[in-house]
């Protein structure tokens, strides 16, 4: 396991992260200094864990594995206007409180925001080689108790 995800583990709370996707055609161009004072506000609120703009779409390429063969287009997937432009790691009681934080990001103003939970069961932590089954029973059994 490493490190990092160690740390994550023991420092785990009983709230749930989420992953609130800024979708726009442009955000930092368009953001007031009163929207920034916002960031600032989440942050100070202790929900925000982290949060970071995409460069442009023109920048992406998109990754697909079929029979596997390697390919790649470049630019993103979906053809519209409106692209994940950045995101927001917050932490939540639940998705009523998530939607409650998503709707003060400011980018939910200039676009929306998409609201995800992030999976973080046994299985999946074990997938992502971020635990180990012997800490997965752990964590199986401070759930419990």
């Amino acid at each position: 396991m490493a490190s990092w995800a160690g740390s994550l583990r023991a420092n785990r709370s009983e709230q749930t992260k989420f992953l609130c996707l800024i979708c726009a055609e442009t955000l930092m161009e368009q953001m007031s200094p009163a929207a920034a004072r916002k960031h600032h506000d989440l942050r100070k609120s202790g929900q925000l864990i982290g949060c970071n703009r995409l460069l442009s779409a023109g920048s992406a390429t998109t990754v697909r594995v079929r029979k596997g063969k390697i390919s790649m287009t470049d630019g993103p997937f979906a053809e519209t206007k409106e692209l994940i432009g950045g995101y927001f790691l917050i932490e939540a009681r639940d998705r009523a409180e998530a939607i409650q934080v998503a709707a003060r990001i400011p980018g939910a103003w200039i676009g929306s925001v998409e609201v995800r939970p992030i999976a973080d069961d046994p299985a999946t932590l074990h997938a992502l080689g971020l635990v180990t089954p012997r800490s997965i029973r752990g964590l199986l059994h401070r759930r419990k108790g």
